[in-house]
């Protein structure tokens, strides 16, 4: 029987490695066709600038998706992430614009976006509260203390260093790829090779089987709304250094970007199954296209027609996906 058992758990997990493979090169095979399809049709969509433009438009929800990413594994959700970039971009600047070093501003705000995810991690773990409502509380108070703190008014940045991280270059890239990359590096080491990255996909699969393995559920869920609040708050400093100013404004929307480039890239709703690598390519894919329909000069209202039919057909291919699994 130990033996029979043993059998069907790895014929159980070679058969998960093969549809995370299938939903990965399909994805692959979909950001392909995309490319293939705007060089006809968008002009200069191919050249080099705007590739690179590409992937400096996509650095900050690429970023938020690298946290969401580790939430949803969970079978939890953030909500609250545009609203973070929002409040950490305000009060990065303000204190910059007060005299903090710019090293240290930029701590404050990425501190900022990290106890908004404790509070979110704390509650979701300790008060027992749906991730759903605890975020979408944080996704309105978050917004509303930018707006406060800000006095509802962008609040301009001075300090070159700080410009430099959001529309800097190095070798004739936009530093906001380097921090990307560097993110994802992280990421993935961290999913692979870590123990907690273990503990995140066990809590996925089964809350309460990992809690009977001896796994702390309730710290590892901390740290994971924690972390997606950090990188939130890195997001929030790198947009208000491509704008020159911390907006209260800033980061709407985005968290629906990044759910959908989490779900487009392979990682289900439902948590336990999922790759970091599949999320870049799910967040390229949203990048591919609204760069592409701006080149086509496309009305940006249609443009957001498409964006929500976009996300509707990601929950939609998570759904499929995990019938047939």
């Amino acid at each position: 029987m130990k033996l029979g058992s043993e059998a069907s758990l790895q014929k159980s997990q070679a058969g998960w490695r093969v549809v995370e493979l299938q939903n990965r090169l399909g994805m692959i095979i979909i950001l392909a066709l995309l490319c293939l399809i705007l060089s006809f049709t968008a002009p200069n969509f191919l050249e080099v600038s705007n590739l690179l433009n590409v992937l400096k438009q996509v650095s900050i929800i690429a970023i938020l998706a690298a946290g969401m990413t580790i939430v949803i594994l969970t079978g939890g959700i953030d909500l609250s992430v545009g609203s973070t970039v929002a409040l950490t971009g305000v009060v990065s600047v303000m204190a910059s614009a007060a005299g903090v070093n710019t090293f240290l501003a930029m701590l404050i705000g990425i501190g900022t976006g990290y106890i908004v995810g404790l509070i979110n991690g704390f509650l979701t773990a300790k008060a027992k509260l749906p991730a759903f409502i605890v975020t979408l509380g944080s996704f309105t108070y978050v917004r509303g203390l930018a707006y406060v703190i800000s006095g509802g008014y962008p609040i301009a940045l001075q300090a070159a260093g700080f410009k430099f991280v959001g529309a800097g270059y190095i070798f004739g890239i936009p530093v906001p790829i380097y921090i990307m990359l560097i993110v994802y590096v992280i990421m993935f080491l961290v999913l692979k090779y870590t123990m907690f990255g273990r503990h995140i996909y066990a809590i996925g699969g089964n809350q309460e089987a990992a809690r009977l393995t001896g796994i702390k559920v309730e710290r590892s869920l901390i740290n994971v709304y924690s972390i997606s609040g950090l990188l939130a708050g890195l997001g929030g400093v790198v947009l208000a250094g491509r704008l020159y100013s911390g907006q209260p404004t800033a980061g709407q929307m985005y968290e629906l970007d990044a759910i959908a480039a989490v779900i487009l890239g392979g990682t289900s709703l439902t948590g336990g199954v999922g790759k970091i690598q599949g999320t870049i390519i799910g967040v390229l894919i949203m990048g591919v296209i609204s760069n592409g329909l701006t080149l086509m000069d496309v009305n940006y209202y249609w443009q957001l027609v498409v964006k929500g039919g976009v996300i509707i057909t990601a929950v939609l291919i998570d759904r499929l996906r995990a019938r047939n699994s």
